[in-house]
């Protein structure tokens, strides 16, 4: 099993400017007790998906100002 260090959920809580719904996806095979974060916005129906990546040590936060420019 792999050994991680999780950020409790409440750290989240008093970060300003980041207005996106936590998703998560748990179902990751050979990562037991493990999940991703991701953030699902816009329409579904739109024509173009950006897909953002970042790096460590860097997270979802990078983005807070380029996503409502990409919606």
């Amino acid at each position: 099993m792999i050994e991680a260090l999780k950020t409790p959920e409440e750290r989240f809580d008093t970060i300003s400017n980041f207005p996106y719904k936590p998703l998560y996806i748990e179902a990751l095979s050979g990562y037991e007790n493990l999940r991703m974060h991701y953030i699902n916005e816009g329409p579904k129906e739109a024509k173009f998906t950006f897909l953002c990546l970042h790096g460590q040590p860097t997270w979802c936060y990078l983005y807070r100002k380029m996503i409502p420019i990409f919606l």
